[in-house]
């Protein structure tokens, strides 16, 4: 009795400690200003692959009671029977030393779907985004351009009105500038209004590049299958420990324990192999044939948003040049005083807001895209 409540404190030790040092690190955080929208997917495929590894890595006790026939019980199967049957108690513990392996498998196999699953929503948000993916920091910096200027807008209109009342400017100048002003204010309007309704939409990380995490989506799913075929072949293998007491009542024995290692393989594991490689590529395959996947919708936004990066360059310096000409005129006409210059150093002003506020906007969209590219920018 004592040997066999040692060798089970050994095993359930064993197994404690294989628990233990086999408990995957926590994930990799999602960053804090992005949403995680994989976090609950992660919890229950974590969850699943703990307590499917908590039976693997875990020793089994078992017990039995019921009658015998003394011969095959001291003979073996097919002696002849010695007297009349007799009851018979066994119980003990067993270990499959396999399942280390295939426990550390399966929890393996959980942080490669978490892995996955980020990559996925990740992905999946920046598809839903499309062609105004990276537009957020663009209408950030068109916004603060607008909101520093206009407030001296406001006080040139001001100004404008005052000189009216006075009779120094006319009704036709007035109305000018005031028409600039109130498309500044559109502009500032439909800014707050993009922004409000890109924020309603599933956020991309900054500095996320699309094709590093489609290769880390793909790498994953790969990890997946691996996992998911070393545990098909695991099967073919057995290694346990069985130990206990086993005793014959009213019959005299000497020692009533045993214990037994048992080895099985199973010869299917031959063919294994190839299968697994076959079953690992065609993963790989679907996934990158199928037309309605995130790869070919990753690829697709791709080629969309290099597009949508040339056309941005292009209008990115056309403006530049517009803007870094207005100011070269606006030092020009500061430094004269007469009244009708100073009138067209103020529709120089707005002009030049709006042209700032397009030129940061650009500037910042074409950096974002850029980033999400992997191009440099600029």
């Amino acid at each position: 009795m004592r040997m066999m409540l040692t060798c089970g404190a050994l095993l359930s030790l064993a197994a404690r400690t294989a628990l233990a040092q086999q408990a995957p690190p926590a994930g990799p955080a999602a960053p804090p200003q992005v949403e995680d929208r994989a976090g609950g997917y992660c919890d229950f495929v974590r969850g699943v692959g703990d307590a499917e590894a908590a039976l693997e890595l875990a020793p089994e006790l078992f017990a039995g009671f019921g009658l015998v026939n003394t011969g095959e019980a001291e003979g073996g199967a097919g002696a002849t029977a010695l007297g009349k049957p007799k009851w018979r108690l066994t119980a003990g513990v067993g270990y499959d030393f396999v399942g280390l392996y295939r426990g550390g498998a399966l929890r393996k196999r959980a942080e490669a779907e978490c892995r996955r699953q980020r990559a996925l929503t990740t992905l999946e948000a920046a598809i839903h985004q499309g062609s105004g993916l990276g537009e957020d920091s663009a209408l950030e910096a068109r916004a603060r351009v607008l909101q520093d200027a206009l407030p001296r807008a406001e006080e040139l209109v001001t100004s404008l009105r005052n000189d009216l009342r006075e009779g120094r400017t006319t009704l036709e100048e007035l109305n000018a500038v005031q028409v600039r002003l109130d498309n500044l204010r559109a502009l500032a309007t439909h800014t707050a209004l993009t922004r409000e309704r890109l924020a309603a939409r599933p956020r991309v990380p900054e500095g996320q590049r699309l094709d590093t995490l489609l290769e880390e989506l793909q790498a994953a799913d790969d990890e997946v299958e691996a996992a998911s075929g070393g545990l098909r072949s695991a099967k073919a293998w057995q290694l346990s420990l069985r130990g206990g007491y086993d005793e014959l009542i009213d019959v005299e024995q000497e020692v009533p324990l045993f214990g037994q290692i048992t080895v099985s393989y199973n010869l299917g594991h031959l063919w294994q192999g190839t299968a697994n490689a076959r079953a690992r590529e065609g993963r790989r395959r679907a996934t990158l044939e199928d037309v309605s996947g995130v790869p070919q919708r990753v690829g697709e936004l791709m080629a969309e948003l290099r597009s949508v990066q040339r056309t941005e360059e292009g209008r990115l310096r056309e403006v530049s040049t517009l803007v870094t000409d207005l100011e070269g005129q606006l030092r020009e006409v500061e430094a004269l005083q007469t009244r009708e210059v100073r009138r067209f150093r103020d529709y120089l002003l707005l002009e030049l807001t709006r042209l700032r506020a397009e030129q940061a906007y650009l500037h910042a969209h074409v950096q974002a895209l850029g980033t999400f590219l992997g191009a440099g920018t600029p």
